[in-house]
């Protein structure tokens, strides 16, 4: 019996990617062989299942799941080189079904040529239906071979039967450490990189550079050039300094998609922290959605859920404030809207918490949902209609203001049921109080 992983005669690889001589630095730089690849150590050291489906040259679909300028396309490439296949390109926005069935018909013939080919789809979140189907009786076959990457979450955004027929790897931003590693290579490097430019680089701008890309060399290495070739020469040399890498690149940009899970997870992360009761962690997370341009309104309406599900009676007056900048977010918009969200995000995060309240109404909806239906009791209905008090409606009912202490005791369900247990914390230990004081009352008539 065969060895699914046994290794193959390596063969030289087949596929240079061409780039023009004006192509930006991160395309240039990108790496040939995975000898040359920095990071992703997790899905590449060796043993791993990616290295093994490589090295043996026993390939499958998959999936590259990873933020910006992590190496998704390079790896793509990278493994059409080690295992001698033919390389297709399209991207999932662009393309169209024509485009694709000429792809499949050279994959055809080449197959018939002993020649297998990778069909990289980038951005194939954006794949449609119809482009699925032409495709998925070849990726079916074997041939193409499908590698598809994507920014979001593939188990979120991409069609469940593609992603079934796939292996997903997702690859993670690359290290403070593999950034500089990458800069200084684009340095030293006359071919493709910037070694033939006189530079004298501040350290200190390629560790600026280098923690600010979060992780994406793209970003880094494009800040790099950018840099150089607009810097002035100093005596015949280019002098890099922390301020030209501050000003080559310019805002900081945060890993945040809208659509996907990072949207889900910093909004998860935002209400667990005022739920929390740590208000740092939560303008944290406020700023950074905020900064990264989420909607305020999105974030004030989980801020109102959260102040009635986390705090509720301990603090009433977190539900008013959070209502008020979800109103005022949508009435004055941003800039200024992060002004009232930041209030009532302090104010909710340093509130006494209780969730009885919530917890109640879901005891509830489960009894109404599960259990037998009560029937209101017949000196509760409604008696306000002619004939009512014909049907009892309303017979031997109690009204509350006219006893002592606005209180009687009275049935309001035909069977004893207990959902509202106040705490001890906030405001709430008011209720708890007086519920106790009612029961005491009530046992004692």
């Amino acid at each position: 019996m065969s060895d699914l992983f046994a290794p193959s005669p390596r063969k030289k690889p087949s596929h240079e990617e061409k780039w023009s001589p004006h192509a930006p630095l991160a395309t240039r730089m990108r790496p040939r062989s995975l000898r040359e690849l920095v990071g992703q150590e997790h899905i590449l050291k060796e043993g791993s299942l990616l290295r093994r489906m490589i090295e043996s040259d026993r390939l499958s679909s998959m999936i590259f799941y990873g933020p910006p300028g992590t190496g998704k396309t390079s790896l793509a490439v990278i493994i059409s080189n080690e295992t001698n296949s033919l390389f297709e390109t399209v991207n999932a926005a662009a393309s169209n079904v024509a485009e694709l069935r000429k792809i499949l018909d050279r994959a055809r013939r080449n197959e018939k040529a002993a020649r297998r080919t990778i069909l990289f789809i980038d951005e194939i979140h954006r794949f449609s239906r119809s482009q699925q189907d032409v495709l998925m009786p070849d990726i079916e076959e074997g041939n193409p071979i499908l590698i598809g990457a994507t920014i979001y979450n593939p188990f979120f955004a991409i069609v469940s039967p593609l992603l079934s027929r796939s292996v997903v790897f997702e690859l993670k931003p690359l290290s403070v450490e593999a950034i500089g590693s990458l800069l200084r290579r684009a340095l030293e490097d006359r071919e493709r990189g910037m070694g033939k430019y006189p530079v004298d680089m501040d350290p200190e701008a390629v560790e600026f550079l280098s923690q600010v890309s979060e992780g994406d060399a793209r970003r880094a290495l494009n800040a790099l050039e950018v840099g150089i070739l607009s810097t002035p020469r100093n005596n015949g040399r280019i002098p890099y300094t922390l301020g030209a890498a501050e000003e080559s690149i310019q805002k900081k940009a945060v890993r945040y998609d809208r659509e996907g899970d990072e949207h889900y997870d910093h909004a998860s992360a935002y209400i667990k922290s005022m739920r929390g009761s740590d208000p740092d962690a939560a303008i944290y997370y406020l700023a950074k959605m905020l900064y990264a341009g989420e909607d305020p309104r999105f974030i004030a309406r989980r801020m109102v859920i959260c102040a009635a599900e986390d705090v509720g009676n301990a603090d009433p007056q977190a539900l008013v404030l959070a209502n008020a900048a979800l109103q005022i977010s949508e009435f004055i918009g941003m800039p200024e809207a992060r002004i009232p969200l930041a209030q009532a995000t302090v104010y909710i995060a340093c509130c006494p918490k209780s969730n009885a309240s919530y917890m109640a109404v879901s005891k509830a909806m489960k009894d109404v949902a599960e259990g037998r239906s009560l029937e209101v009791p017949l000196h509760l209905k409604d008696a306000s209609y002619r004939g009512a008090k014909s049907l009892g409606r309303g017979k031997d009912y109690k009204y509350a203001h006219s006893y002592e202490g606005h209180f009687v005791n009275q049935d309001y369900l035909t069977e004893k049921r207990r959902y509202y247990e106040p705490t001890d914390l906030g405001y709430e230990k008011n209720f708890k109080s007086y519920l106790a004081s009612l029961k005491k009352a009530a046992q004692g008539s």
